[in-house]
């Protein structure tokens, strides 16, 4: 091959390949460190910048129970939950945009606000749905279930 021949292909060669770009690819990673190995769902998934949670009762898991109390003990450790979660991924709770609340007793919605309310800053709440439901796992009085999101 002469050195106009093999410049030729080179040139070629960037010109095809120049207008190949690049694209950023951001996999949906499902995470589950320290999560039951044998739940059927993940702790977590991200996709992109973006962080969906699993729904977090007042569970403490080191002891195997839910948190006495009553509705405003076992807020307290959902919100204790869900905060540990979204910083093991490396965000924080003022990062989460959108949460959905599920009560097993709408009667307990002021008592569940009072401690809901103490994990933001005021006025930067995130947007929410809540609801009732006839019975949660364990028989618990609240799940909470969040999505942060973050540059």
């Amino acid at each position: 091959m002469t050195k106009t021949s093999l410049f030729i292909v080179i040139i070629f060669m960037k010109i095809c390949f120049s207008s190949v770009k690049a694209e950023t690819v951001n996999p949906v990673e499902f995470l589950n460190q320290g999560n039951n190995p044998n739940a059927p769902f993940s702790e977590a998934v991200r996709a992109g910048n973006t962080l969906y949670l699993a729904g977090k009762l007042g569970y403490i898991q080191a002891e195997r129970r839910l948190a006495t109390g009553g509705i405003k003990g076992e807020t307290k450790q959902a919100m204790d939950n869900i905060k540990g979660t979204v910083e093991k991924y490396g965000y924080a709770m003022s990062d989460l945009v959108k949460c959905t609340a599920i009560l097993a007793d709408i009667d307990e919605w002021a008592a569940f606000n009072e401690i809901y309310i103490t994990y933001f800053e005021k006025g930067r709440y995130p947007a929410r749905t809540a609801f009732a439901t006839k019975q949660l796992a364990l028989n618990a009085r609240v799940e909470v279930e969040c999505i942060a999101y973050k540059e």
